[in-house]
């Protein structure tokens, strides 16, 4: 799933609302704080590193798709 869709926002948002209620419940410092906490932090790394990878150009997908052209070659001096 891409964490552009919406379907992920609304799940990285559910995942958020949901920590701030265990947190309002149980106490900043308890144990379902925290792991509700790492649950939202999990996501959000998730959203940066996709965001990180590069995007293929359309000449690096022509070049996968065709390993073999010659207009991948590297000729050595």
């Amino acid at each position: 799933m891409s964490v552009d869709s919406k379907d992920f926002q609304d799940e990285l948002q559910k995942a958020i609302d949901y920590a701030h209620q265990i947190t309002a419940e149980k106490g900043e410092t308890s144990a379902e704080a925290a792991a509700a906490w790492d649950v939202v932090e999990e996501m959000r790394a998730e959203v940066s590193h996709q965001h990180q990878i590069p995007k293929k150009t359309g000449f690096d997908q022509y070049l996968e798709d065709n390993p073999e052209a010659p207009e991948g070659l590297i000729y050595d001096n």
